[in-house]
């Protein structure tokens, strides 16, 4: 059990939980990365050590039913792990699926970085379906009281955040500047008249961009708009505070909290393989996973350095960065017997130095 007493300690200085939490951690991350799926039975089959099944099994049920999480300390950690340059972009976005006849709905607010959104904000919505403007409102208040001090490039969301309640908010805080994408049926005014966005950018050809030059007044606040259309001929059409130049581009960077929920589900951790029905356990699950995805990107991306990843004919890796390190710890803590030091190796990628 050397290896869980090496990880406890590197783990204590972020979380600052007693012993006993921390060597819970490391024993789950381990055999989360072992058995590549949240479901506890198939965990409890992953834990070192000399006991049961049932008695890891039971370990895990009391952790998730009694312990109450810092999902601070968890936020301040992946920002301590990651340390991501600043600004930070940040994507807002959900993820929704279905367990029997319980649906899963997760509000989440990740910082952009290499590709992919690294979630510090999360909730269960009690609902199927989108969220609500001060349900967005909850979520990013929660940022801002942790993170108030760091500087914010921009905020990227999809067409399904609207409203004038919503974008109101967003444009009182001049340190939030947005990249928001908007349905083609909206109507923008230039004070004279109204027209759907599809109209004032019916000339674009695919791929071609256009910003328009004046400011336009949508759910009662002026913006500036910009538009590409897309090869399936479909417009993107993106508002914004600031910069619209850069809009498009710049929105790009949201899809990187796709990236994320595929990392925790199909393309990783397989969440909606879990049977938790309850927010409570769901929610904390989500923080154990938030730490997996930093070391198996911290792993990917120190394997990128040492030996680059090949870009295919489309210019994207042949894997990504998750995915990479992902592979490489799980070969390594399938034989950690005989791996022991590539294991401490890789932990000293959650090192606070």
């Amino acid at each position: 059990m050397d290896q869980i007493t090496q990880f406890r300690r590197l783990l204590q200085p972020h979380l600052g939980w007693h012993g006993a939490r921390l060597a819970f951690v490391a024993l789950f991350l381990i055999a989360l990365f072992r058995v590549k799926t949240v479901n506890l039975t198939e965990i409890a089959t992953g834990f070192c050590g000399m006991a049961q099944i049932a008695s890891h099994d039971k370990r895990l049920q009391r952790f998730f039913a009694d312990f109450d999480l810092d999902y601070d300390a968890i936020a301040y950690t992946v920002v301590q792990w990651m340390r991501i340059p600043a600004p930070w972009v940040l994507s807002l976005d959900r993820t929704e699926w279905q367990f029997g006849g319980h649906v899963f709905n997760i509000l989440t607010l990740g910082i952009v970085h290499e590709g992919i959104a690294f979630p510090v904000v999360y909730w269960l919505l009690d609902k199927r379906g989108n969220s609500n403007t001060q349900e967005r409102i909850d979520v990013m208040q929660e940022f801002f009281e942790l993170f108030a001090q760091h500087q914010i490039a921009f905020l990227a969301t999809d067409r399904e955040f609207v409203g004038k309640d919503w974008l109101g908010y967003l444009l009182k805080r001049p340190r939030t500047p947005i990249r928001a994408r908007i349905r083609e049926s909206e109507q923008l005014s230039d004070g004279c008249k109204s027209l759907r966005a599809s109209v004032l950018f019916a000339d674009l050809r695919p791929q071609d961009t256009k910003v328009l030059p004046k400011r336009r007044r949508l759910w009662g606040h002026w913006v500036y708009v910009a538009a590409t259309r897309l090869e399936d001929h479909y417009w993107l059409i993106v508002i914004t505070d600031q910069r619209p130049e850069t809009a498009i581009p710049d929105y790009a960077k949201r899809w990187s909290i796709e990236t994320l929920f595929g990392a925790f589900k199909t393309r990783g951790f397989c969440l909606e393989a879990t049977h938790f029905i309850d927010d409570y356990r769901i929610r904390k699950l989500v923080a154990l996973l938030s730490l997996a995805l930093c070391w198996a990107f911290l792993t990917g991306l120190w394997l990128h350095q040492h030996n680059p990843l090949q870009l295919k004919s489309h210019g994207r890796r042949e894997k990504s960065l998750f995915r990479y390190g992902f592979d490489y710890i799980r070969n390594i803590v399938l034989n950690l017997d005989q791996k022991m030091e590539q294991f401490r190796e890789i932990l000293q990628f959650l090192s606070c130095t």
